[in-house]
């Protein structure tokens, strides 16, 4: 919907994971971090479901009759194509007949050179985190876990063959309530309330316009992974100790 109004959408391959990737990344997990570490996360994905989908999911549906009011589109003659995997070789074939300007990325899979290569400007990512310093998964997370409150935010970046590597060509971020906000509801709302800003850039890139990447060298950069229970709960627990601290600061006279 938003894309639509803000470039020539000519087309959208939707990405269905099948089960076998999910254990392949399972199995990769527990290799490199251990079945602790595991259980960890799947302690977070129950508390997830059992806790925080449901209101996130109204929320999520209360965005998106937003956006429907705000950018009306017709998509119905927008090509699209239904993989499970954005590097098979049919969605390879897909980009290739509509030759795209650019492609915009919002996809776990990393995308190989023979996909991101096809657009002639280029293939951008909605990445919800501030890169260098939170590349990978859950970006928005991370920061908030670490307390480092002015990363929470999104980047736009040109993708490369490394993990969020790439150029950089905006970053931003919003007001949050991290007490009352799930971490899902705020790696929507870091992109959602800047889509303005990645429209003209998206549109500025589209045109040909020199945009020089925003400079990164020597930032701290760091791989990120899946949330765990114990450290979204350490999170919240931060969260609330840090507003019931404030709200006993004296005031001034």
């Amino acid at each position: 919907m938003w894309l639509a109004n803000t470039m020539n959408l000519i087309g959208i391959i939707v990405i269905r994971e099948g089960t076998s990737r999910r254990w392949r990344v399972a199995r990769r997990q527990i290799r490199r971090e251990g079945w602790l570490s595991f259980a960890d996360v799947l302690g977070f994905r129950a508390y997830n479901a059992l806790m925080l989908a449901r209101r996130d999911g109204e929320w999520k549906e209360r965005a998106l009759t937003r956006l429907r009011a705000r950018f009306p589109a017709d998509l119905s003659g927008v090509k699209r194509l239904v993989v499970a995997d954005p590097n098979a070789q049919e969605a390879r074939a897909f980009l290739a007949e509509l030759t795209p300007d650019l492609l915009l990325a919002r996809s776990k899979f990393l995308l190989k050179p023979a996909v991101f290569s096809v657009p002639s400007k280029g293939t951008f990512v909605l990445h919800p985190g501030i890169c260098p310093e939170y590349r990978n998964a859950h970006g928005c997370f991370w920061a908030l876990v670490n307390r480092d409150r002015a990363r929470v935010g999104m980047t736009l970046l040109r993708v490369d063959e490394g993990v969020d590597t790439g150029p950089v060509y905006l970053q931003t971020t919003c007001e949050i309530d991290e007490v009352r906000e799930s971490h899902t509801v705020i790696q929507y709302r870091v992109v959602l309330e800047n889509l303005d800003a990645i429209g003209r850039t998206l549109r500025a890139i589209g045109e040909g316009q020199e945009l020089a990447p925003l400079e990164t060298k020597g930032r701290r950069s760091a791989i990120w992974g899946q949330p765990t229970l114990s450290d979204y709960l350490r999170w919240k627990w931060e969260a609330r100790r840090s507003r019931r601290d404030a709200s006993r600061v004296p005031s001034l006279s």
